[in-house]
């Protein structure tokens, strides 16, 4: 137990620091107890909501950072929280007010500090966008992992064996995720179209464009010293994936509080939390021990993206979109004990 917390300290003690912050930033803001202790729940329950939406991100980082070399992996785990906590939740959602309001990033900052009713209205206005990318991205991280015709190891196997039949049929992956958005166009008011449709189309080219980064950086290995195998292009690939696992959580975040600072504070605590499964799952081989783990994450990634399609259309709950994804993990995880004690332990 105590090796196993070991893992967490540093974002036991991220997690101090910012409900502390997060205390004192509701004391300047509302000037009283009562307030300071608002801020404070609502920072617990961010970093909450943050860990129970981006626990299948842990697992598929395990699941890439197993195949890259230290270096990248101390990069990633360094350099990528940086990138993670203030790229992620502080740029990012500026950034959209930066473009939506057509307006300067200090004018955006000023907005977020003194009016966030408007800049909670500017990031809602953007929604549709914002989901329709993720959404797409995510459904290609997904698909693209059970469409391997060298995948042996199946866990829904009457689905996973199919789709493992599949994997020769070039493009059929982006063809089922076109055919989603087809069918989701058909649902949104015109005006909403152009925008759902773009948004969604570059969420997928962005997927195409690491891949082929990736494959252009592992295959100059041996003639440049600039990627390792699995090393820069796996890097980016990872910080893209775990952008669009963001995006959920950015925007959740704001049915809470329209408080830029305090979403920082809380989606960061949550974010640190996420790493530090990620070394954990690394370092102590977890994947490898539970035989059907990462399947389950594959499916919530699955699941997940789905959902951000259909929130263009409609309010879903973000307590249901983070217990579907820990309830078909939790399976998985169950699945792997079984498998364990009926097949290995025999």
């Amino acid at each position: 137990m105590a090796a196993t917390f070991a893992y967490f300290r540093w974002a036991f003690g991220f997690t101090a620091a910012g409900l502390i912050l997060a205390f004192f930033l509701g004391w300047s803001y509302s000037g009283h107890l009562g307030g300071a202790f608002e801020f404070l729940m609502i920072g617990s329950v961010l970093a909450v909501l943050e860990i129970s939406l981006s626990f299948d991100n842990a697992i598929v980082n395990a699941n890439k950072l197993q195949h890259m070399t230290p270096e990248w992996q101390r990069r990633f785990l360094t350099w990528g929280i940086i990138i993670a906590v203030f790229g992620m939740r502080i740029v990012f959602p500026l950034l959209i007010v930066v473009v939506a309001a057509g307006i300067g990033p200090w004018q955006a900052i000023h907005l977020a500090a003194t009016q966030p009713t408007e800049y909670a209205r500017i990031i809602g206005e953007a929604h549709i966008g914002i989901a329709a990318f993720g959404g797409a991205f995510l459904m290609m991280v997904a698909l693209n992992y059970f469409f391997d015709d060298g995948k042996k190891v199946h866990w829904i196997a009457m689905l996973e064996r199919h789709m493992a039949r599949f994997a020769s049929v070039r493009g059929l992956e982006v063809a089922l995720v076109l055919c989603v958005m087809l069918g989701f166009s058909q649902m949104l008011p015109e005006e909403k179209l152009g925008v759902f449709l773009l948004a969604g189309l570059s969420g997928l080219l962005t997927f195409l464009a690491v891949e082929v980064v990736g494959h252009l950086l592992d295959a100059s290995e041996e003639a440049t010293d600039l990627a390792a195998k699995g090393g820069l292009g796996a890097f980016l690939y990872l910080e893209v994936l775990d952008a669009s696992f963001s995006f959920d959580g950015v925007i959740g975040a704001f049915a809470l509080t329209q408080n830029l600072f305090l979403i920082a504070i809380g989606l960061g605590i949550g974010a640190m939390y996420v790493r530090s499964m990620t070394i954990m799952l690394v370092e102590r081989q977890t994947l490898a021990e539970f035989r059907y783990l990462e399947h389950g994450a594959f499916w919530s990634i699955l699941i997940l993206s789905v959902i951000m399609f259909a929130q263009t259309l409609m309010h879903i709950p973000e307590a249901i979109t983070g217990l579907l994804g820990a309830g078909v993990i939790g399976l998985a995880l169950l699945s792997s004990l079984r498998y364990r004690r009926v097949v290995v332990g025999s």
